[in-house]
């Protein structure tokens, strides 16, 4: 028999975005996290029902609830931390411009510190670049010139275990992170300049810059999306059976445990129509099941990005 919603535990309880800080240290108020997104909403535009479905998905900065409103789909974005759910809100609908959150203050710091000791690393020559369009020659550039023996050593100091990022983050980010993340990073990156264009990279651009590509589109317009402030489990276990055509979650998984990713599933079993589709994202290295989709996203960081129908063991909807 299901309990009362009264009687179950508090998602929040399990997963470590409840406090709205990615850095250790004394609890403060919630803050700003992500000052953009690191998703490629092509990839929910490749998967997801027909325009005029109705889909949940995380609100974070904004940028995946306003691409699939401007789409014509019928959009809810939901947070857990009043601060960005109220940032994404003055995107959507004040047209706000982008700020810098603590994601994006942490690869900062890690791109000026490779700035200031390897020569390849400086901004013109990333910015050259990032100017390329044809991937051969990206992986060729990319192999000779920038994933040296430096760069895996900063890398390796930064991304291990035991390394400057580890120490940085909450507790609950911590094992979040795949063992070995300095070479699990690097070989993504290798992937998808190997694949997609730089030059018509957005993610790209952010993550090896920290700049906005040269004629990058402006955030649509997203005031049609509605805007939930609450934990996404809960919310799809109070939701009405069948109540959405699809989600997409990012990053829902990285930090809680195993209990907290079945209880997930078991909501978006409940809350997605049968046949609808779920896309999760995450950090960590794929398992038997593969990485699904995350060579197509071009945001570079993700290992698994799974695409499944509801109600039929996890097909993929492709």
């Amino acid at each position: 028999m299901n309990r009362s919603p009264a009687a179950r535990p508090a998602p929040a309880d399990g997963t470590p975005w409840q406090d709205g800080r990615l850095i250790a240290g004394p609890a403060g108020r919630p803050r700003v996290l992500f000052g953009r997104m690191y998703e490629d909403p092509a990839v929910e535009l490749s998967v997801l029902p027909p325009p005029g479905a109705r889909v949940l998905c995380i609100a974070s900065a904004g940028d995946t609830a306003a691409a699939l409103a401007a789409a014509g789909y019928e959009v809810t974005a939901i947070d857990l931390n009043p601060v960005q759910l109220a940032y994404a809100r003055a995107r959507l609908e004040g047209g706000a411009p982008a700020l810098t959150g603590a994601a994006e203050r942490l690869t900062g710091l890690g791109r000026a510190t490779a700035a200031a000791l390897l020569p390849a690393w400086r901004s013109a020559a990333v910015a050259g670049f990032l100017r390329l369009d044809d991937p051969a020659e990206q992986l060729r550039r990319w192999s000779a010139e920038f994933d040296g023996p430096g760069l895996r050593l900063l890398a390796a100091g930064a991304l291990r275990p035991a390394g400057a990022l580890a120490a940085a983050l909450r507790p609950g980010f911590r094992c979040a992170l795949p063992s070995g993340f300095d070479t699990v990073l690097l070989r993504r990156i290798a992937r998808t300049v190997a694949r997609h264009p730089n030059a018509a990279n957005d993610w790209a651009w952010r993550l090896l810059l920290g700049r906005e590509r040269p004629g990058a589109t402006a955030l649509p317009a997203g005031g049609g999306v509605r805007l939930v402030l609450g934990e996404v489990v809960e919310h799809l276990e109070r939701s009405t059976a069948g109540r959405y055509d699809a989600v997409t979650l990012s990053n829902v998984v990285d930090g809680p445990g195993p209990d907290f990713a079945r209880r997930l599933r078991s909501a978006v079993e409940h809350a997605v129509r049968p046949g609808g589709v779920a896309v999760v994202r995450s950090l960590r290295e794929p398992g038997p099941a593969g990485p699904g989709l995350a060579a197509e996203d071009r945001s570079v960081i993700w290992g698994v990005v799974r695409a499944v129908r509801t109600g039929t063991d996890g097909a993929d909807p492709r």
